[in-house]
């Protein structure tokens, strides 16, 4: 029987999109049922990462210091706006008046969870307090609770530091509200910046595995036993629930 390497931890914060809920999918399902109400075709799959790629640019370059909205719902409207105004989109765009493009945007409100976290985190909550630490903003969080049934204690959004991941006041921001010591919290993400930014900060981290989430370059992750520099890897919430129920990792 090995030691458990999450020693302490009461409190585990997810990061949500794409570790949490299938971002991809679920949003190129939805610009491709809006393509078919209006008779539009496009590739929704690109229209989907390019719209990621502009929160991902904003929101690193706000945490550096730099300008951009507070609210992920706003900058996403603005990055959406961006999007329709290339020529390769002229026919959605023209479909879309105000209201509907609004309800477009909604659809980061209504992202499906991969199959194992609703039952994983059902799980991992009866031993953890389980809380989000998102750079999405409070009401696309709750929405999101609802609609995917996540069982969160907390919502912890990055709007509430007034700042976005990985900016070390989000991580210590929540970390102080659950009046816990950085070390009794856990990060848990799809993305090793994010846990190597929690764990500068005196917080454990678990990785997990989900497709199309980490960028080549980053290779493989590996554990610290392994070598590597998270202190665990699991493929599934309910790997990582089975794992703290029987204290071996």
């Amino acid at each position: 029987m090995t030691e458990n390497p999450l020693p302490d931890v009461q409190a585990l914060l997810f990061d949500v999109f794409g570790t949490v809920v299938d971002w991809h999918g679920s949003v190129t399902a939805e610009l491709g049922e809006l393509g078919k109400t209006h008779g539009v075709d496009g590739d929704w799959s690109s229209f989907a990462q390019t719209w990621r790629k502009g929160y991902l640019d904003t929101t690193r370059q706000v945490a550096q210091g730099g300008v951009g909205p507070a609210s992920v719902d706003e900058m996403h409207r603005q990055i959406l706006e961006t999007i329709l105004s290339e020529p390769e989109w002229d026919g959605l765009a023209a479909k879309l008046d105000g209201s509907g493009r609004d309800q477009l945007n909604l659809a980061w409100h209504r992202l499906h969870g991969w199959p194992d976290s609703t039952p994983g985190l059902y799980a991992l909550k009866k031993r953890f307090i389980l809380a989000t630490l998102s750079n999405g903003n409070v009401r696309l969080l709750a929405d999101m609770a609802k609609f995917a049934d996540l069982p969160w204690d907390v919502v912890f959004s990055a709007e509430l530091f007034s700042s976005f991941k990985p900016n070390p006041k989000v991580y210590l921001g929540a970390a102080h509200h659950l009046s816990l010591a950085p070390r009794q919290c856990a990060m848990v993400a799809a993305h090793i910046y994010d846990l190597r930014a929690a764990a500068a900060l005196g917080m454990r981290t678990v990785y997990i595995r989900r497709p199309g989430e980490e960028s080549a370059e980053v290779g493989q992750v590996k554990s610290k036993a392994e070598g590597g520099d998270v202190d665990v890897v699991v493929d599934s919430f309910m790997e990582l629930a089975k794992l703290c129920a029987n204290n071996t990792i």
